[in-house]
């Protein structure tokens, strides 16, 4: 009891105190001792205090980066939406531009490429950029070598037939079985397999993933849409609440 009254008394001089007067450097050992004894009871009584803080921390951090976010975007709008080698689907003239990033070996890219299209057949004036960020070794730069090389030999409604056969592609990731799906899609595969190694089509992969860099993507798919920068898979339903507030 003599130690909770002296510890009381601390806390009710620091408050009742002028703001500039209290000093904690100037309590005495024993006096810190009862204040952290104190704090200590608190927090044991009151334990959710605990997560509280965590979650207003974690609520700060989350405003945080959202601010940062919007600030990269902005720094890097030319590159992210008129870097004139993306590919573009959708609405050309849409009134809001979703651009992704995306592997066509991550599991959550394929999982989202359904979204995607469906979010786009609900919504006539989306405009979509794709971005090929492979990260996941070199199957995934191959795949991304087969898919830019499509677009540069037989331009955009190829790449777009390629895109979506490899979003669902379970064989190898090989040259030559590149060169086989070109062929059943009525592409010319020896043509599209001999520009895969080309200068031109590395020079897309390393602009992209220097843009990536300068955004702080570190995995796929990640999203800008409207000026807002998301992190990972997205469901349906929250890709389109996300571009009705980019609309509003």
């Amino acid at each position: 009891m003599k130690r909770f009254l002296a510890s009381t008394s601390i806390c009710i001089a620091a408050l009742t105190a002028p703001a500039h007067a209290f000093d904690i450097t100037a309590m005495n050992d024993a006096e810190r001792a009862a204040l952290q004894e104190e704090i200590r009871a608190y927090i044991m009584a009151n334990p959710q205090v605990i997560l509280e803080s965590v979650n207003q921390m974690e609520a700060q951090q989350q405003e945080q980066q959202a601010v940062d976010d919007l600030a990269l975007v902005a720094a890097n709008a030319e590159a992210l939406f008129e870097d004139g080698f993306s590919w573009v689907g959708g609405n050309p003239e849409g009134d809001v531009t979703v651009v992704e990033f995306l592997d066509y070996r991550c599991g959550y890219c394929r999982k989202a490429h359904d979204e995607v299209a469906d979010l786009l057949s609900s919504d006539g004036n989306i405009r979509l950029i794709v971005k090929e960020l492979p990260i996941l070794g070199e199957a995934s730069t191959l795949s991304s070598r087969f898919a830019i090389a499509t677009k540069q030999i037989a331009g955009n409604d190829a790449y777009k037939a390629v895109h979506d056969a490899l979003m669902a592609y379970g064989g190898q990731p090989t040259a030559a079985a590149f060169g086989r799906l070109a062929e059943s899609l009525g592409l010319d595969g020896a043509a599209i397999v001999a520009k895969m190694g080309s200068d031109d089509v590395t020079k897309e992969i390393d602009d992209t993933r220097a843009l990536a860099q300068r955004l702080a993507i570190r995995g796929t798919p990640t999203f800008v849409m409207g000026g807002q920068l998301v992190r990972g898979y997205v469901p349906l339903d929250a890709m389109k609440q996300i571009v009705d507030e980019a609309r509003g």
